[in-house]
């Protein structure tokens, strides 16, 4: 980067604002031209990011966890202003897909200093009245009560076998329900399952990966529907998602994604959902309440990244 005006996004919760500064005078010099914008509870970045880009600035870099970045996505989407992402948050999907350091703040800070820009997709979905933007998944069922149950420390430590583990644990907190499903404004078909993860990227913390296909340069939503009922099938469903389309296909380089009876694997560039019983519904990570209805889009090529 030469002289451009640079614009920082930062959660005063998740990082020191002192630390960060000189993180930044570090990576980009004391005299570049750094302009600041705190989040806030009530607007986790989305309005200060709107304001970036009307100051000029010509990077935005977002330093938070997954709610800022996410957050700052919609006033960045489609502008060709690049983001940038310092993760300090416990997830931070979108920054383990994109291969951004999770180290530190300078190692991050240099990354955005010095990539070539690149464009991703970026997902829209409309609930309960609102639109927002998600760069990883949305849905509801098995990833959230994962997400919930895995342990920290084991996932830090064995990865994969972390949610083998909380797979095992989150079995009785699921349930059956009756979806509608449209794909890219198709007949509604009548389905049955627990679980519906709509992604741009798959990967998860501990390296799994839940949809092994889902990209996020190639204009489309990877969709994952699981609907498996007792132990059997559960152990079908391990299986597919822990080796047919995670350790086995890493090992042989395989291309070839394995659906099942009970663990279908989809793509779509437009999803409506009706289910049949309100279900918690999470947007990258994060617990939104319950939904019964949901409509999902991809917007290709949305989304400059360094």
């Amino acid at each position: 980067m030469s002289d451009s005006s640079i614009g920082i996004i930062w959660n005063p919760s998740k990082v020191d604002g002192e630390a960060l500064r000189a993180a930044v005078d570090e990576v980009f010099g004391p005299d570049a031209d750094v302009r600041w914008w705190e989040t806030q509870i009530e607007d986790p970045g989305r309005g200060m990011a709107a304001d970036a880009v009307d100051a000029g600035c010509e990077v935005v870099i977002a330093v938070g966890g997954d709610g800022t970045v996410r957050a700052v996505t919609e006033s960045l989407a489609g502008t060709e202003v690049p983001l940038g992402i310092v993760p300090q948050g416990t997830g931070n999907l979108l920054a383990r897909n994109l291969g951004v350091p999770l180290d530190g703040m300078t190692s991050a800070l240099e990354r955005v200093r010095d990539a070539t820009p690149q464009h991703i997709d970026l997902g829209w979905v409309d609930f309960n009245g609102q639109t927002r933007a998600f760069t990883v998944m949305v849905g509801f069922g098995l990833d959230a009560q994962m997400l919930v149950e895995t342990d920290e420390d084991l996932k830090d430590r064995a990865g994969w076998l972390a949610y083998v583990e909380a797979m095992g644990r989150a079995l009785n907190g699921t349930e059956m329900i009756d979806i509608t499903l449209s794909i890219d404004g198709g007949v509604a078909d009548e389905v049955r399952g627990h679980t519906m993860l709509i992604g741009n990227c798959g990967m998860l913390q501990g390296g799994i990966r839940l949809l092994p296909d889902a990209q996020l340069d190639d204009g489309l939503l990877d969709i994952l529907l699981v609907s498996a009922e007792g132990a059997l099938q559960w152990m079908e469903t391990v299986r597919s998602v822990v080796w047919d389309n995670g350790i086995r296909r890493m090992l042989t380089r395989g291309d070839e994604t394995v659906s099942t009876d009970s663990t279908q694997h989809l793509t779509a560039e437009r999803i409506s959902v009706e289910l049949s019983r309100p279900q918690v519904f999470e947007i990258d990570g994060e617990d939104l309440g319950e939904v019964s209805a949901f409509t999902v889009r991809v917007q290709p090529g949305a989304l400059t990244v360094r």
